[in-house]
């Protein structure tokens, strides 16, 4: 465990708050409840992802989960059904009730804490972070950027239109913030409790309430009263998922060295609209493309993934899935690869680019049963280096984002020392969708047997600790 914490400057501030703007736009949905396990699907219908169920057996060792996972928690129960893929809802439905419970308001908004905000036009909940709810209807003005036929555009996760903030009186917030940095010394357990329960909105709301309310700079404040890991990890929150995914993904090429585990954390597995979101805002910022900047800094065929990638030309979880197509891209990914001198690196990493979850879930299951090897396990032969974490983070991100995180989350604290830069990145980025780090929580526990929150609470210490196991609770 660290013991230190060395002073943060990683992260850049970026140009002033976030602009207040008119509510979201009507129709704005919930990211899909989870569901189901899946057996062998009929012809057409292909596996939903794994994430909130962890019954069923871990696939064998030597792969992704590693030794075999104790039982699932006492008291979690398997989620309602989802319809098969492809036969989703319309553009704009909301999902049956009983779906996850979105982000809960800052208390003293009129509900009390722990009972989530009533939904409708203004107030959309957090979409899951990285898999924004799939069909929906693009922007003011046109399709998003990358629209093709490949299905209707999703909408971006919250947190990812610039604009958006919660409808809502958060001056007491602000006051709150102001007062434990005003004077002689800083509240930081002050600091913590306000900042640590808001959802992407509401932060946004609350930074631009500081903002015009006190005429000062929220983000500029917090980074001259505080230091350390605890700063690091107050500045992401107070910059919102978009601009700390632009901040990390300028971190993570600058200087000596490439970060390919930031690269991956920020633009693999993500929707077109997160993506073009991400790469606008890093050009606006930097003056500088995304691409050509990652492209620089990597090698030339893990260059030429991300390049693919940084198009947002994947095709929408809105379209339903060709079983042929599938069965091609199954030979495709084993032809490539199996029984040749040298892999074909290009046509695997534009199958991985170009898929959506659903297909990349599909062809896991169709190169299982036709090979009777995992798509998994055979990406994990193939392939090594930065090119293999990168396929796999995709993969992963598909079949079953819960456990993803959870592994994540483990591989920042096991061996010796904490990697406490990784820590705070991962928590901000799972703590910004409840249901999902509910998930999260019961995965790792299911994978690890251990709760989630006490192994942060082993690792870290101080004000950082109580930021972390905030942003977890």
């Amino acid at each position: 465990m660290h013991l230190a914490e060395p002073p943060y400057g990683g992260y850049g501030h970026p140009q002033g708050p976030p602009p207040s703007g008119p509510p979201p736009p009507h129709g704005y949905q919930q990211p899909p409840y989870p569901p189901q396990p899946y057996g062998a699907p009929p012809p057409g219908h292909y596996p939903p992802p794994q994430h909130g169920h962890y019954g069923q057996p871990p696939p064998p060792q030597g792969g992704y989960y590693g030794a075999p996972s104790p039982q699932p928690p006492v008291g979690y129960h398997a989620p309602s059904p989802q319809p098969p893929y492809g036969h989703g809802p319309p553009p704009g439905q909301q999902p049956p009730h009983g779906a996850p419970p979105h982000g809960q308001p800052p208390h003293g908004h009129g509900l009390p804490p722990n009972q989530p905000p009533p939904g409708g036009p203004g107030y959309p909940p957090p979409g899951g972070y990285g898999a924004p709810p799939p069909g929906g209807l693009p922007p003011p003005g046109g399709a998003f950027p990358g629209h093709s036929a490949h299905g209707a555009p999703a909408l971006p996760s919250a947190g990812y239109a610039p604009g958006q903030v919660a409808p809502g009186d958060f001056r007491g917030e602000a006051d709150a913030l102001r007062k434990a940095m005003k004077g002689f010394g800083t509240d930081e357990k002050a600091l913590i409790q306000v900042l640590a329960r808001l959802d992407p909105l509401q932060m946004a709301a609350v930074r631009d309430t500081y903002s015009r309310h006190l005429g000062r700079d929220l983000y500029k404040d917090v980074k001259s009263e505080t230091g350390g890991y605890l700063r690091q990890g107050l500045l992401a929150v107070i910059d919102g998922p978009l601009m700390h995914d632009v901040q990390c993904a300028r971190e993570a090429i600058e200087g000596i060295g490439t970060k390919e585990w930031l690269l991956n954390d920020v633009l693999l597995g993500r929707s077109n609209a997160d993506l073009n979101a991400i790469r606008i805002a890093y050009e606006r910022t930097y003056r500088k493309s995304l691409s050509k900047d990652v492209e620089d800094d990597l090698s030339f065929k893990t260059a030429g993934l991300f390049a693919s990638v940084i198009r947002a030309a994947r095709h929408e979880e809105s379209a339903p899935v060709n079983p042929q197509t599938i069965d091609a891209e199954v030979r495709t990914l084993h032809d490539a690869t199996s029984a040749r001198m040298v892999n074909n690196v290009a046509e695997v990493c534009g199958i991985f680019a170009r898929s959506s979850d659903t297909e990349l879930r599909a062809m896991s299951h169709a190169f299982q049963s036709r090979y009777h090897s995992s798509l998994e396990k055979h990406v994990e032969k193939e392939f090594s280096g930065h090119m293999e974490d990168a396929l796999l983070h995709i993969l992963r991100t598909a079949s079953d984002p819960a456990m993803r995180d959870a592994i994540l989350l483990e591989d920042c604290m096991r061996g010796m020392g904490t990697k406490d830069e990784r820590l705070v990145v991962r928590v901000v980025r799972v703590h910004w969708n409840r249901a999902h780090k509910d998930q999260v929580k019961r995965a790792y526990r299911h994978k690890f047997g251990k709760d989630l929150i006490e192994r942060v609470r082993g690792e870290t210490s101080g004000d950082y600790q109580r930021l972390m196991v905030a942003l977890l609770e």
